[in-house]
């Protein structure tokens, strides 16, 4: 029997009961949709976690407070106040890291901001002037502080664009006076949308100096994180070693075990962020992947009901010349062709759901998520697809082929 003739009569063996048939494969779509989902989605925020850490330059690096947890003992570790303001001021000594080209710090909390009648929680971000020319971002009115304004304390805030939308509407902003902590700020500046930046939200956040955040927001005298920048991309590395080197002489620290921060720079944090990801991908992906283990068990449920009904079709074959390996391959033909035919629906679906989800996660979260088609997720669905098929047919097509011709032709 021919591979064209195998086909064709597989096809005609399907199309007997085309209800059947759908359902049989019904398994494998869901299974294969939830793979192409899980890795287009988790591509997407691949992307996005990536393109954030990349928007703020290769030639940053983060400081944070605590040590990494190795473990659930030192957990608690990673909570720590341990950066301030000498160690902001021992980073700035040239003599320290002489690569360093700007040092700023970062504190960060919600607060409720009141305007008149209106209230709204936004998150609170205490920086230095130096976080315009970082994250790219400029008011699309008024102005960003100034460094003797950081100097002073000054109570000068440039807010979101939902900040301003929550408490202002179509009301002019710049020049107001808004409410935290029952202290009066004078808004000097508007952000136009911008989304997520880094692990900022800047549409809803109010960007204050960080001394102020500090005294009369916080209450704090340390530091959430540090940013550096180096003066080269090619001095990333010594100016992360140099870091840890000052830090460690700032605390009095003489075990790099003993390490009460971390120094990250952006290459580290994307290798990080990446085996994260492709870890979770990988995780997710085997949950959805047991579903195409239940389809095929499905298929083969339904192919040995399909042969036990076609016995008499088998005997009627086989009795016109129809040899044992004609028999095998042509319901072997049938369970691949269903599997394959499931594998193409479901990275059709997969990936209309993906798209759809996609266009969602930008609409109504303002990240900017692209939609990824994973062309090996498709290609390794269509392989699966087809390797259950022939696995979980095997039996019924082995057990069609044993038939006797006689006994199969008695069959009612």
């Amino acid at each position: 029997m021919t591979l064209k003739y195998g086909i064709k009569t597989a096809i005609n063996g399907l199309k007997t009961n085309k209800s059947r048939s759908l359902l049989t494969i019904l398994g494998i779509v869901i299974g294969v949709m939830a793979i192409i989902i899980m890795m287009s989605l988790g591509e997407g925020a691949k992307q996005l976690i990536v393109g954030q850490i990349q928007s703020i330059g290769p030639k940053t690096i983060t400081i944070s407070p605590g040590r990494r947890a190795k473990g659930p003992a030192n957990i608690l570790s990673t909570f720590s106040d341990s950066l301030k303001e000498k160690d902001l001021e021992a980073l700035k000594k040239k003599e320290n890291v002489p690569h360093l080209s700007e040092a700023m710090p970062i504190v960060f909390g919600s607060a409720t901001a009141v305007y008149e009648n209106e209230t709204y929680q936004p998150g609170i971000l205490g920086l230095t002037e130096f976080f315009s020319k970082m994250f790219n971002l400029y008011p699309s009115q008024g102005r960003v502080f100034t460094e003797d304004e950081v100097k002073s304390y000054a109570n000068v805030a440039i807010i979101g664009s939902k900040v301003k939308k929550e408490l202002f509407g179509n009301e002019e902003a710049v020049g107001q006076k808004i409410k935290i902590k029952n202290r009066n700020f004078r808004v000097i500046g508007v952000f136009p949308e911008k989304g997520q930046v880094s692990s900022l939200s800047f549409d809803n956040a109010i960007i204050i100096p960080y001394t102020t955040a500090q005294r009369y927001i916080f209450g704090i005298k340390y530091f959430n994180s540090i940013i550096v920048e180096a003066d080269d991309e090619k001095n990333v590395n010594q100016t992360a070693e140099d870091i840890t080197n000052t830090l460690r002489t700032s605390h009095n620290i003489t075990d790099p075990d003993k390490d009460d921060f971390s120094v990250q720079t952006q290459v580290q944090a994307m290798e990080m962020i990446n085996a994260i990801l492709n870890v979770q991908t990988a995780f997710l992906t085997a949950i959805a992947a047991i579903s195409l283990i239940v389809g095929g068990i499905g298929i083969m449920n339904i192919m040995m009901v399909s042969v036990s009904e076609r016995t008499h079709e088998i005997g009627l074959r086989k009795a016109i010349g129809a040899t044992d390996k004609d028999i095998l391959n042509q319901f072997l033909l049938e369970a691949v062709l269903l599997t394959v035919i499931g594998g193409i629906i479901g990275i059709a679906l997969g990936a209309f759901f993906s798209f759809i989800g996609a266009l969602i996660l930008t609409k109504f979260t303002a990240l900017q998520w692209t939609f990824t088609f994973p062309v090996f997720a498709a290609i390794l669905g269509i392989a699966v697809s087809a390797a259950t098929g022939l696995i979980f047919g095997i039996y019924p097509a082995r057990n069609a082929a044993l038939k006797n011709p006689i006994e199969a032709l008695r069959y009612e």
